[in-house]
């Protein structure tokens, strides 16, 4: 597939992408999921396929956590923790498909070399930013797709955590909102291990230039 395919390919993406959340919203999902809730089983059985079609729709990984912490509890967490990694692996391979030889890949591959692709990785998931962009830079970066895996596993760990005990904290589902799973505490500390593990990379990338 040549650049301008991959260009017209990409923007389709992303047009359908923009039409659906325009179409859809969390808080719908959140209600379709309540009656679910009962059982274990058949959240599970939702909760994997509300993971391989939200990025299509540019969802908040946080809903899984959420909705994982309302049915099932704080021992949801693996469960939750798994599935935002599978969520974050579609708009991974697109980007990494859609990638070319400009500034913005050069840039990328350049910070992960200075960082390691496991470090990078961690540290842009903790970074308060939507998973997708973090997911299609690591794509773009040309991370590789264990290393990928893992990093989202590692650095997802205390938004997914603050989802699980939003959620068990609910008393329905259909009320829940996605903005009270985030504790200003998680924001700031997860801020603060983002800029450690970036200070010293950018440090040294900047003073080379």
């Amino acid at each position: 597939m040549d650049r301008r395919a991959r260009l017209l390919a990409g923007g389709g993406l992303v047009a359908v992408v923009v039409a659906l959340a325009a179409l859809t919203s969390p808080a719908t999902v959140l209600d379709r999921l309540a009656w679910v809730a009962a059982d274990p089983r058949r959240l599970t059985l939702a909760l994997v396929l509300v993971a391989v079609v939200r990025p299509l729709f540019a969802w908040p990984t946080t809903l899984l956590a959420v909705a994982a912490g309302y049915g099932l509890g704080l021992r949801a967490f693996p469960l939750a923790l798994a599935l935002v990694v599978v969520t974050s692996l579609p708009p991974y391979w697109v980007a990494g498909l859609g990638a070319g030889d400009g500034a913005v890949t050069a840039a990328g591959e350049r910070l992960v070399d200075e960082t390691g692709a496991l470090r990078s990785v961690v540290g842009s998931r903790l970074l308060p930013l939507p998973s997708d962009v973090v997911s299609a830079g690591a794509g773009v970066a040309g991370v590789p797709l264990r290393t990928f895996a893992l990093g989202t596993a590692i650095g997802e760990v205390p938004w997914v955590a603050a989802g699980v005990v939003a959620g068990d904290s609910f008393v329905a589902l259909s009320t829940a909102s996605l903005s009270a799973a985030m504790d200003l505490r998680v924001v700031v500390g997860a801020a603060i291990l983002a800029a450690l593990a970036f200070a010293g990379p950018a440090y040294r990338l900047y003073a080379s230039r």
